[in-house]
């Protein structure tokens, strides 16, 4: 679950970590009196669960309150990455001297948080760790222990000669793991951590993602939530029994079980074709969740075929079947939709599909299936 910045922020403060003074707007109203109350040089930033905010025109410096409302009218409404910006945050701008990096997150390799820090801060880590890796400096960290004071130093020599900043920034490097740690986060990263033209260290940005597993034990941050217009289609299909995930191609996909899922995925882009989602629905026998996969799957205007991909074991074919002439009744649905029935009453699934007078393809194998699905969505092969 991702947090926008200006959420993430108010963590920061609670765990001691220091951060530029300002607030968040709705309106170039808002953002007016927030620059007047800074009384200083601001910087309005769009709030979208996006990177590239300052390179899609996202960031913008105002000098005066008159100035801060032009730029927020200019920047809210603006889509960036497909995301319309509703909010942005009014922070006063500051002199930087030296930017850095500070981060946390999970190294999946040895099953532990890996804390990072880097002297080429104000740049997406990704961008550093493919260009200059030789600027990340990493410490995997043994949870038993947590992160020692020694080793957030012993990072820190690497972004100051300073040796006040050292120990300033190795304390600020050790509240961000406790709050990594006590959140329940996946990450936890600060970018840049500057130094002020007058030597204070701030947190100009801030970032958190908390662990979906674990959100449950935090109600507080779960209101945070922001969800995309993606990821409230994910949700509701949740909430119906449904394993949802949108992707980029125009062949829809309604299949039982991850592993069929995966595979139905596969060999469509074997064939030349691209899946518009991954979509399972679960090994029950209930009509109604077909019915909630073709309505989820026919609000992507991208599908230009759908493709029912069922193996029957514990997903009896005759209730898929009855689910699909259900969501198919008196609807309007003009898109091909190919079936393949196989395992628990595929026969009598496929009566039923027959005998409801609806225009289906009906194949026998993955392979037939995968090719009809790509022919009939408007390429591949015969």
């Amino acid at each position: 679950m991702k947090i926008h910045e200006y959420q993430a922020r108010e963590i920061f403060k609670k765990y001691g970590i220091p951060v530029s003074n300002g607030d968040v707007a709705e309106t170039p109203e808002q953002a007016y009196d927030i620059a007047k109350k800074i009384g200083k040089r601001v910087v309005v930033k769009a709030q979208v669960l996006v990177g590239g905010r300052g390179k899609a025109g996202g960031v913008k410096l105002a000098d005066t309150p008159e100035d801060a409302k032009e730029k927020a009218s200019e920047i809210l409404g603006m889509e960036i990455k497909g995301l319309k910006v509703e909010k942005v945050f009014v922070a006063e701008a500051v002199n930087i001297a030296h930017e850095a990096y500070l981060g946390v997150v999970i190294d999946r390799r040895t099953k532990r948080p890996v804390v990072m820090v880097s002297p080429a801060g104000g740049v997406e880590i990704e961008e550093v760790a493919k260009e200059t890796p030789e600027k990340i400096f990493k410490k995997v960290v043994d949870p038993a222990y947590g992160l020692l004071p020694h080793q957030a130093r012993e990072l820190t020599f690497n972004l100051y000669d300073d040796k006040k900043k050292v120990f300033k920034a190795a304390d600020i490097l050790m509240r961000l793991y406790r709050l990594f740690m006590e959140t329940d986060a996946s990450l936890a990263e600060i970018n840049p951590f500057v130094v002020t033209d007058s030597g204070d260290l701030i947190a100009i940005d801030s970032k958190i993602n908390f662990d979906d597993n674990a959100i449950f034990r935090h109600p507080d941050y779960e209101g945070m939530k922001d969800l995309t217009p993606d990821e409230k289609v994910e949700e509701e299909a949740k909430k119906k029994g449904l394993s949802f995930i949108k992707l980029e191609g125009n062949i829809g996909c309604v299949v039982n079980g991850a592993g069929l899922a995966m595979a139905t995925m596969d060999v469509i882009k074997h064939f030349g074709g691209e899946p518009a989602n991954f979509l399972d629905v679960g090994g029950s026998s209930n009509p109604e969740k077909v019915k909630a996969a073709m309505d989820i799957i026919l609000r992507d205007k991208n599908v230009k075929s759908i493709w029912f991909n069922i193996f029957g074991g514990i997903t009896r074919c005759d209730d898929i079947a009855t689910g699909l002439v259900e969501a198919l009744k008196g609807s309007d649905v003009d898109i091909p939709i190919i079936v393949r029935l196989t395992g628990t009453n595929e026969d009598k699934g496929r009566e039923i599909l027959r005998d409801s007078g609806i225009k289906l393809h009906l194949v026998e194998t993955m392979s037939e299936g995968a090719k009809m699905a790509i022919q009939l969505a408007g390429g591949g092969e015969e």
